[in-house]
């Protein structure tokens, strides 16, 4: 690392660990209810399941066996229950050598989960009962572009994670970053980082579920130009998990457009 790099040394983006919603949602569409039964009203209050407790132990098992000059000097997390209890899990067992001139724990709203508006708390059989033109609309603008009322689409993610990844960039270059959040947060830092289109990263959301407590790492490459550049280096990467045999999951957040019908 030179002083001429803005960029993190290293950034890890972690999907928080399977949640009671996760599941909730996973029996309604079975069921096909229209709406998801989950814990709390307000899907910011919704805790982890059992399993993803393990999931996050697997995954602070895992950061607690790399080499010291490889774990995270600086973990930033969503204010979701769910993303916070697994950042305190992954941080109890992680070990991490924090930087000095930062607080060990930084909770930062622009990671948190996207809104989903009036959708929230439905299933596709609950936004095509309830909302059809909402459905059709998703269908003819697509996720990227689809806002619901009081909710968010994929471009007003990216437009709070883009001051969120200045801020990472202007205040913990050098630093070896955490992120916990959620899986679109997942896909949204990928756009921004590498500099996707619409077409590339939706491409990616296609053929990927992003699993719970999976790893999506950058590293910094120095040789990119005068002042480096970060380089994906995993994606959905889940053998901690495996290794510990904690079951993997990967529920998406929202039905793919095609299951709205």
């Amino acid at each position: 690392m030179t002083d001429a790099s803005v960029w993190p040394s290293t950034l890890f983006i972690v999907r928080h660990g399977e949640s009671a919603g996760n599941v909730a949602r996973d029996e309604a569409n079975a069921a096909r209810e229209p709406v998801i039964r989950r814990s709390s009203s307000r899907d910011v209050d919704v805790p982890l399941s059992p399993l993803g407790e393990r999931q996050a132990t697997a995954l602070g098992h895992w950061f607690g066996a790399l080499p010291v000059d490889q774990r995270p000097t600086v973990v930033i997390t969503s204010p979701y229950v769910r993303a916070r209890q697994t950042t305190a899990i992954i941080k109890d067992l992680g070990d991490f050598p924090y930087a000095s001139d930062v607080t060990s724990l930084l909770v930062d709203e622009r990671f948190r989960e996207k809104e989903f508006g009036i959708l929230d708390g439905l299933t596709r059989y609950g936004i095509a009962e309830r909302f059809p033109e909402q459905a059709a609309f998703r269908t003819s603008l697509g996720k990227f572009y689809h806002r619901p009322p009081g909710g968010e689409s994929w471009c007003d993610v990216i437009l709070r994670l883009r001051s969120a990844f200045e801020m990472m960039s202007r205040e913990y270059h050098g630093e070896r970053i955490l992120v916990v959040a959620h899986s679109v947060v997942v896909l949204c830092m990928r756009y921004i980082v590498e500099s996707l289109t619409e077409e590339e990263i939706l491409k990616i959301d296609r053929e990927n579920e992003v699993a719970n407590c999976s790893v999506t790492r950058f590293d910094v490459d120095m040789s990119q130009g005068p002042v480096g550049k970060l380089i994906l280096d995993s994606f959905n990467f889940v053998a901690p998990l495996v290794a510990e045999g904690a079951r993997v999951t990967s529920t998406p957040d929202v039905p793919p457009t095609s299951q709205i019908s």
